[in-house]
């Protein structure tokens, strides 16, 4: 998928320099102004190839259309989005939309996950959630000290370097989503992934996304139940080796008395992030404290205990370590 770059001079505001403007000074050449910031957002839509056959419901802004189609026009091309429907959700990072599937992929909505550029993120400590973390390729294999040319891209921050490390950041959220949902995990089935989406299941129906626990009050008579299937997930993450590392009622959805767990491209690896055990803390004080407005009474710090205790240890995490390194 061929990717554009808006040069910020395309956009400057150039004065009309003349001798009246200058007095004393020669006179010098009239400018000519260059194309207006939409004569270049024009050109940017008409070069995706896609402006034709592609007619979104949803109707985005100038800029998220640019964003739009060149980022899902992988998809629409290989037949496995027809279109998109609402803008679900905007986040820190990343916005949701609503999507329909074709018909011949076997599937109904699904969503899509397009991540911003990193210049554009909002998070601002994922250097945390990166310790210990190897980086992705964007085909999902593990750079090497081999890969020299990546690593100097890499250690230099050059464009093709960040571009690496924003890829990374992305296929770690994919791969998780499928050694999770392979497990049994209440998450989300991934699809497809590219440089910057991931298309997934979506969770809800076509006037309504599911909402996360934060936005609803929840039946008492299902707390516990739920609790204890939100705990259920916690240690199916920490058997693959991994901490979620941000979760909370903002990214467990309800829906039809069940949940889905979501968000993952920050997971921390237990074996070689030292901020692992912290993180598993913050995500079981979070999740406690959310369940005890509804009267399910627990003990963060001993549940934190008793998965570091089990999960925690090098030893177990070394089988992980060589099927991930595979």
């Amino acid at each position: 998928m061929p990717k554009y770059r808006i040069a910020t001079d395309d956009f400057e505001d150039y004065s009309d320099l003349t001798p009246e403007a200058a007095p004393g000074r020669p006179p010098k050449t009239k400018h000519v102004p260059k194309k207006s910031q939409n004569a270049v957002l024009d050109k940017i839509v008409e070069a995706t190839g896609l402006e034709a056959g592609f007619h979104p419901t949803y109707q985005p802004a100038k800029y998220e259309k640019v964003w739009l189609l060149s980022s899902l026009g992988t998809f629409y091309e290989q037949h496995l989005i027809s279109d998109v429907l609402a803008l679900v959700k905007g986040g820190k990072e990343a916005t949701v939309y609503r999507c329909q599937a074709y018909p011949e992929s076997g599937l109904d909505l699904v969503a899509a996950k397009v991540y911003r550029p990193r210049q554009f993120r909002n998070l601002r400590n994922d250097k945390a959630y990166r310790d210990g973390r190897q980086v992705l390729t964007g085909e999902g294999r593990v750079v090497k000290e081999t890969d020299t040319r990546i690593m100097r891209a890499l250690n230099k921050k050059t464009a093709f370097g960040e571009q690496v490390a924003h890829s990374s950041w992305l296929l770690y959220e994919y791969t998780t989503l499928q050694k999770l949902f392979a497990a049994g995990a209440a998450v989300p089935e991934p699809y497809a992934v590219s440089d910057n989406v991931i298309v997934m299941g979506y969770i809800g129906d076509r006037t309504r996304a599911a909402p996360p626990l934060h936005e609803i009050v929840l039946p008492h008579r299902e707390a516990k139940q739920l609790f204890e299937e939100t705990l259920r997930n916690v240690e199916l993450l920490l058997q693959q080796g991994l901490v979620h590392g941000d979760l909370s009622a903002f990214n467990i959805l309800y829906w039809e008395g069940r949940i889905t767990l979501i968000d993952f491209p920050q997971v921390s690896a237990v074996y070689s992030n030292p901020n692992a055990r912290f993180f598993l803390e913050r995500d079981l004080r979070r999740v406690c404290e959310y369940f005890e407005r509804y009267g399910v009474r627990s003990d963060w710090q001993a549940l934190a205990d008793k998965f570091w205790e089990q999960y925690g240890k090098p030893e177990y995490n070394d089988e992980y370590l060589l099927e991930f390194n595979e």
